[in-house]
């Protein structure tokens, strides 16, 4: 089985970290934006790998097995979609050096970590465009582009070259060109020899050439076979799955179904619909589950085990934002993410409840200040990764449903029984268990304690207060 299948991903947003270290070269002279100040779409707090290194006790503390990191690579945007050098890690990030140290203190604690891809299109201080820029049509860089007129208006509302939206700082790459095509592959490459586990890949669906793809796959997996390749794709994506592809994508499908179930009426859904996850009905149990099982029924069972499974990301309001302000539905929604197939991935901050709408709120500095956590939020992150390397079936065994009315849902994972309560009011666990045990056996449920010997095969358990989980299993 491949080290990501059920992997505990942790997402960083590298800038909004922590700041330690010494910066690279050209180091920057200004002030940073304060820590603490509200994000804003320019500013840069100056956070860097050094300081990523620096949190790992922080973070092997929750139980993080692997690192998604936004971009790091040379660029003018906090963000770092605007990419300005592929070979280079950001000056301000710490350079190349302070990724080094990073794969290095990682793989030394049994982390992995995987880097974002923005493949699609260049920032404006990308080196081609620059030269297109500067020399017209003499450039022999014109292929790279896809460029409609002369001179380039790269300053303007309306370009004359294809970009990413419409945005002039984003100039769309021209992949089909062999020498972009090379280029692009060469990096893909290197940075996988230079010790990266993998490739989040950003917009991959904006290339539209699936033998770019499989030739990526291809460089990556022949430099490292372990390497895993994970598509920015929001919808479903059997296209992308077939194994010459990607190895798994952002689960965003699971997202909005559990933001469903969970976050019920109390759910922000027009916050939620100005984002990239769109519509958010709210789910029943048995809605919840047939949503579920469509899931992981659509993808071979390898796929569904390593899907990038996530409740929210810089893209996306924060949780405990569409949740407003529901600590107990949040730690709901945390702990179904953990108890389902695939990797549970935890956009940074979100397991202390920082809170944030649209980018740029959502892209705060953390908090490191422990008096403001919601300690609740943390501890249910910590337990529930503990849960689950204590009990590897909870990280390979399919989802086969149970029960489910109403709020309440129960489902197995292996040997395991799931009862879910997304309700505000307690719910007696007494249910046909439909053969999940063998008769006449004592049950313990992993999470509370409790202990109960199931009658005329239907589970006899205590009370499940709200919003809560239970994880049984045959004591």
């Amino acid at each position: 089985m491949a080290w990501y299948e059920g992997a505990f991903f942790y997402q960083i947003f590298p800038d909004r970290f922590f700041r330690a270290g010494p910066p690279g070269k050209p180091a920057p002279a200004g002030p940073f934006e304060p820590w603490e100040a509200p994000p804003t779409l320019r500013g840069f707090k100056g956070g860097t790998l050094w300081g990523v290194a620096e949190k790992l006790p922080y973070l092997l503390d929750l139980g993080v097995e692997a690192l998604y990191l936004n971009p790091v690579f040379a660029s003018t945007a906090n963000h770092r979609y605007h990419t300005t050098d592929y070979f280079q890690v950001d000056p301000i990030l710490g350079g190349n050096e302070a990724l080094r140290h990073l794969l290095e203190v990682a793989h030394a604690h049994g982390v992995r970590v995987i880097l974002d891809g923005v493949f699609n299109h260049t920032g404006r201080g990308f080196f081609a465009f620059q030269h297109l820029l500067e020399n017209g049509e003499q450039s022999p860089y014109r292929d790279w582009y896809h460029v409609k007129g002369f001179p380039l208006k790269a300053y303007t509302a309306h370009p004359n070259y294809e970009a990413w939206w419409g945005n002039p700082e984003l100039p769309k790459l021209k992949v089909e060109t062999p020498a972009v095509r090379e280029y692009l592959l060469s990096v893909a490459e290197h940075w996988i020899r230079f010790g990266a586990d993998g490739w989040r890949l950003d917009v991959p669906n904006e290339i539209q050439d699936p033998e770019f793809w499989r030739a990526f796959r291809r460089r990556v997996k022949g430099v490292n076979p372990e390497a895993y390749i994970v598509g920015e794709i929001w919808e479903e994506a059997d296209f992308w799955l077939q194994g010459d592809m990607f190895d798994a994508v952002m689960n965003y499908p699971l997202s909005r179904a559990i933001l469903g179930f969970v976050g019920g009426e109390a759910l922000d859904r027009e916050l939620a619909g100005r984002s990239g996850l769109g519509s958010i009905e709210p789910l029943q149990a048995l809605a919840f589950s047939h949503r579920l099982e469509a899931l992981f029924g659509r993808y071979r069972p390898e796929v569904v085990r390593a899907q990038m499974n996530l409740l929210t990301s810089h893209d996306t309001p924060r949780l405990l934002t569409l949740m407003r302000g529901g600590v107990e539905r949040a730690r709901l929604a945390l702990a179904l993410l953990f108890l389902l197939p695939g990797n549970p991935t935890v956009y940074y901050g979100e397991e202390v409840g920082m809170e944030g709408g649209h980018d740029p709120e959502n892209r705060g500095g953390m908090v490191w200040e422990e008096a403001r956590w919601r300690k609740e939020l943390r501890e249910t992150v910590r337990r529930m990764a503990r849960l689950r390397k204590e009990h590897p079936e909870l990280r390979t065994a399919p989802y086969w449903r149970v029960y489910a009315a109403d709020g309440h849902l129960a489902f197995t994972r292996g040997p395991y029984l799931v009862v879910v309560n997304a309700t505000p009011e307690p719910f007696l666990q007494d249910f046909p268990l439909h053969g999940a045990f063998p008769r006449g056996g004592r049950l313990l449920d992993l999470l509370s304690g409790a202990v109960c010997t199931p009658q005329g095969g239907r589970l006899c358990g205590p009370a499940l207060p709200p919003f809560s989980v239970a994880v049984w299993k045959e004591a």
